[in-house]
């Protein structure tokens, strides 16, 4: 497996990840493509292309913050699901990112919601924060109860949540 950090949005891996984003997270989730676009000349943000066997199969959007990492998505295409890459790329996080958070939609949402709460648990992440509201992602957008997932234990929630919000949804 590879993981490859795409500098810029005219790189050809971009349509496709952005395509796929946009079917896989709703509206309130996500960012416009002008939004997106910014993050790549971000200094913070890493946009990583994850390859299997020469192919594109997913990303990762990143947050390098002040001593952890905020995984802002994290995606597996859906031709490629149900087949551990999940667990390969959650590995590469943990060997390169010690300190990692990310926001899950609440397991009482769905079966889709419980199955990646669960794949999150398998692979090193535990329940930090059940009263997390992700910020709106711009006009027309509804802020979101989510659940903040941690695999190391923070010190002060609180401070996390108020890095996460000035600098990821300022």
């Amino acid at each position: 497996m590879e993981f490859l950090q795409i500098t810029s949005p005219e790189d050809y891996r971009v349509q496709e990840i952005f395509t796929s984003y946009c079917s896989t997270f709703p509206e309130d989730e996500r960012r416009d493509w002008d939004k997106l676009s910014t993050l790549f000349s971000n200094p913070k943000v890493k946009i990583i292309s994850v390859l299997h066997e020469a192919k594109n199969i997913g990303y990762l959007i990143i947050w390098e913050l002040s001593n952890y990492t905020f995984v802002e998505h994290f995606e597996v295409f859906p031709e490629f699901r149900s087949q551990k890459l999940g667990s390969h790329i959650t590995g590469y996080l943990f060997e390169n990112y010690p300190r990692i958070i990310l926001e899950i939609e609440p397991e009482h949402l769905g079966d889709d919601a419980k199955r990646r709460y669960s794949f999150y648990q398998r692979n090193g992440f535990n329940l930090i924060d059940e009263m997390y509201v992700q910020p709106s992602y711009g006009q027309g957008k509804k802020p979101l109860d989510l659940w903040l997932l941690a695999n190391y234990s923070p010190e002060n929630l609180t401070e996390v949540k108020d890095e996460i919000y000035d600098i990821v949804y300022h």
